[in-house]
């Protein structure tokens, strides 16, 4: 008998758990839309909160509560104010008629006095307070003297106590009703705001006074939930705060229910304690609180019932979704979710603000490329159409009625041409007089040749008129074009910092902290921002030191031995009492520092000089000295000088490469006047980190490197600057050592001694024989050995800026830590 093979488990369908989940989490979000266009759009919230807020008493008589809500939507959601009207009539009704009538009268007496307020210059939101205020006086006279006709001493300091109350709860709700009337999402609530809005809820609270359920009570139950909840957002600061308040307004509106205050605030701060443990930790908290403080009960039952109602507002908690707690998180200062929140609003405007400099960046590059290929398009053009141009131009006037045209530029073209490009390129020389052959040979040729030279002679004016002109339109399409390029740059650059964020870098400063607390010192805090070697940013808080400088000392030396490399306290600020912490800052310091020495004189003794120097640590870690001559002596030199040196450094410090700067002063020098004043530039930037230096020389004299007994001369060759538009900046690199001096000069000095045929040879040994290292004394030394060959006399504006290039050794040196943190770092 054959068998069959059966499959008794053959799968029916395929589930999908993935695409089940996505479904309930696409269902849920749809839910949440609609509640929140139910609740806030529709207004059912309000109306909630009205109905609530109605019912709402203090004290079994004191109804605050019901007109400043009415009030403030009626300022703020105007066309809400019917439906919130009718439901605070009907909660205030719902208690009683006499509450529901003085609801309806302190409405329309509010409604008049806001008319008459009208004629009142002032703010609405600071002018509302205070019309509650009288709306609620005048309406409890009015009545206690329409039914009582007398007014007791006591009755009116029962109606100032409801008016004042009124006049509070009115500045409350303005900061809060907001919250419930709108769900535009916000970054988060001011502390002001959070407290206002724990009063509104409170508030409400007291409107469930008497409703119960299987003798749980409603308001027990929610204000818990409410501790609970806060609790659980914000901590034990806000939790206890909440418990607080909400027991304090619960307890004015019933004093039977006083003892609620300590358990709601102790409850909170306990779920605030033992919210690491999640929900549960948080509702461990209140039921905790709840057993000690039933403890002063009369007996089991009133303990029993605390218990009950607790373990109530526990399932509510447990049943609250993630995404409202996150919500309300989010709205609390402090709080971790909000904390998030932040840092994500700010990455988002970090993000925008980079990508906003980088179309800038694109954009000023896209421009200079632009300016670039019009440039080089018009650098390459024919300069035969400009010929032919100009020929055209000079046989419109002579050839075009002459009757020999045809006979001339028919038959005889290639040699008409040759006479006339000829005469062109002679004018252009300045020799066409001393052509003799060729005047000969063009007046043999045109019957007209005296006329079409002095053509030739009147066009080439305007034909060199334009031509200079089209070269100033391409020096200044090419003078944009790298200015462009180099903001450019900048822009780029300064986009790449805005995206750098700051590195998690915990474990270090867990290092950090170990090895000084091994050491005995004493660390609060530590951040670090930066390791990168030669940028390092560190900030620690300190306990007080009373000036005795341990950071200088001690924490700054051993940072330099953890690191690898010199750390300098940057910024600190001492506290100001005893107790506090001094906040100090840490950064690297450079492996090179610069010492400077100027010596300056004017021509024949005077007060102004020609030559301007200029010192300045650059942002990029490198410092720049620069020596600029005037053309001439006096005021106007001194001024040119003066203002190349500060366009120089006002564009150097913007970040642009050193040949872009100095085209860009050059260029703007060139451009700015007519006027032939000119002006040299000597310009040395060295880098503070390994002392690698850049000499860009443009008209200046050579400068001098000495090094031990050797003198290196530093020497490139330039015109000066503002001469010619266009020119080539031919830069010379030099590696100095510490212990270098750069000796740096202007002619006045250079070509100053008198008798010497070889100035540079006369100065190389002068500064050979300097037994100084001292810049300023080397300085001044080199200035009188020139005056003295001149037996005293200034013939020219003259400076010396000396350079020493030194190590940079800290005051305190560094002291070693445990080698093994080191390596770990």
């Amino acid at each position: 008998m054959q068998k069959t093979e059966r499959n008794y488990a053959e799968p029916v369908t395929e589930v999908v758990f993935n695409r089940t989940k996505m479904e309930f989490s696409k269902f849920w979000n749809q839910l949440n839309i609609k509640m929140e266009k139910v609740l806030f759009e529709w207004g059912l919230l309000l109306l909630a909160v009205g109905f609530l807020l109605g019912r709402a008493l203090i004290l079994a008589k004191i109804m605050p509560f019901a007109l400043p809500f009415i009030a403030t939507v009626y300022l703020m959601k105007k066309e809400k104010t019917g439906a919130v009207v009718l439901s605070v009539l009907a909660g205030a009704f719902s208690i009683s008629l006499q509450n529901g009538g003085f609801v309806l009268a302190s409405i329309v007496v509010f409604l008049i006095f806001n008319r008459l307020s009208g004629m009142i210059e002032m703010d609405v939101y600071k002018k509302l307070p205070f019309t509650i205020f009288f709306t609620m006086l005048f309406t409890k006279l009015s009545i206690f003297y329409l039914w009582m006709k007398q007014l007791t001493g006591y009755d009116a300091l029962f109606v100032s106590v409801e008016a004042g109350l009124s006049f509070i709860l009115t500045m409350i709700f303005l900061q809060s009703v907001p919250l419930l009337s709108t769900k535009k999402s916000r970054q988060s609530l001011k502390t002001e705001e959070v407290i206002c809005l724990i009063i509104l809820l409170s508030s409400v609270l007291t409107g469930t006074i008497g409703w119960q359920f299987y003798g749980l009570s409603f308001e027990h139950v929610l204000s818990r939930y409410l501790v609970l909840l806060f609790a659980f957002v914000a901590g034990a600061t806000v939790g206890s705060t909440v418990g607080v308040v909400t027991g304090l307004i619960l307890s004015l509106a019933n004093v039977a229910s006083l003892y609620e205050m300590s358990l709601l605030a102790f409850s909170g701060l306990l779920g605030g304690l033992l919210k690491d443990g999640r929900r549960l930790g948080t509702s461990v908290g209140l039921l905790i609180g709840t057993s000690l403080i039933g403890l002063y009960g009369e007996n089991n039952q009133i303990l029993s019932a605390n218990l009950y109602e607790s373990v109530a507002a526990v399932l509510l908690f447990l049943l609250t979704p993630g995404s409202w707690i996150q919500k309300i998180g989010k709205l609390i200062p402090g709080t971790n979710e909000n904390t998030i929140e932040q840092q994500q609003y700010l990455r988002k405007i970090r993000d925008v603000t980079a990508n906003r400099v980088e179309q800038f960046s694109d954009v000023f590059d896209a421009l200079s490329k632009s300016f670039s290929q019009n440039g080089l398009y018009e650098e390459t053009k024919n300069e035969a159409r400009d010929v032919d141009f100009f020929l055209s131009n000079v046989t419109e006037r002579t050839c075009q009625l002459c009757f020999k045209k045809e006979q001339c530029w028919a038959y005889q073209f290639d040699k008409t041409y040759e006479y006339m490009t000829g005469i062109m390129h002679e004018m252009e020389q300045g020799t066409i007089q001393q052509n003799t052959k060729l005047l000969r040979d063009m007046d043999k040729h045109c019957v007209k040749a005296k006329k079409v030279i002095e053509v030739i002679e009147q066009e080439y004016t305007f034909f060199q008129a334009n031509q200079k002109l089209k070269q100033q339109i391409r020096e200044s399409r090419r003078i944009v074009a790298e200015q462009l390029s180099g903001v450019s740059q900048v822009m780029q650059n300064f986009a790449q910092e805005i995206k750098r964020e700051r590195e998690n870098l915990y474990i270090q400063e867990e290092q950090i902290l170990e090895v000084l607390k091994n050491f005995g010192i004493e660390i609060n805090q530590i951040e670090i921002y930066s390791l990168e070697q030669g940028n390092v940013d560190i900030d620690m808080w300190t306990p007080f030191c009373n000036g005795r400088g341990e950071c200088e000392k001690l924490i700054a030396p051993m940072l330099s031995d953890i690191l690898g490399e010199t750390i300098m306290v940057k910024h600190e600020e001492c506290a100001s009492y005893p107790q506090g912490y001094c906040h100090v800052s840490f950064g690297s310091t450079k492996a090179y520092v610069i010492e400077t020495g100027v010596a300056h004189a004017a021509k024949g003794g005077g007060f102004v000089s020609g030559d301007s120097y200029a010192t300045l640590e650059l942002n990029s870690g490198k410092y720049a000295v620069a020596i600029s001559d005037g053309m001439g002596n006096g005021e106007r030199a001194h001024y040119e000088s003066h203002e190349t040196l500060q366009l120089l450094k006002q564009i150097l410090q913007t970040g642009i490469e050193e040949t872009i700067a100095i085209k860009s002063v050059n260029s703007i020098l060139s451009l700015r006047t007519n006027d032939e004043v000119f002006s040299t530039l000597d310009l040395a930037i060295i880098d503070l980190q390994d002392a690698h230096s850049k000499f860009l020389k443009i008209g200046s004299t050579p400068s001098f490197v000495k090094r031990g007994n050797q003198v290196i001369r530093i020497q490139a060759n330039n015109l000066p600057m503002g001469i010619i538009e266009d020119f080539e900046v031919d830069v010379v690199s030099e590696q100095l050592k510490a212990g270098d001096l750069l000796i740096m000069m202007t002619d006045g000095v250079f070509e100053g001694p008198k008798h010497v045929e070889n100035y540079d040879m006369w100065m190389k040994r002068k500064i050979s024989e300097l037994q100084t290292s001292d810049p300023q004394e080397i300085a001044d030394l080199v200035m009188e050995e020139v005056i003295r060959t001149r037996s005293g006399m200034i013939e020219d504006d003259m400076t010396v800026v000396v350079a020493k290039v030194e190590h940079n050794i800290p005051k305190w040196s560094s002291i070693p830590a445990f080698s093994y943190k080191k390596k770990a770092l």
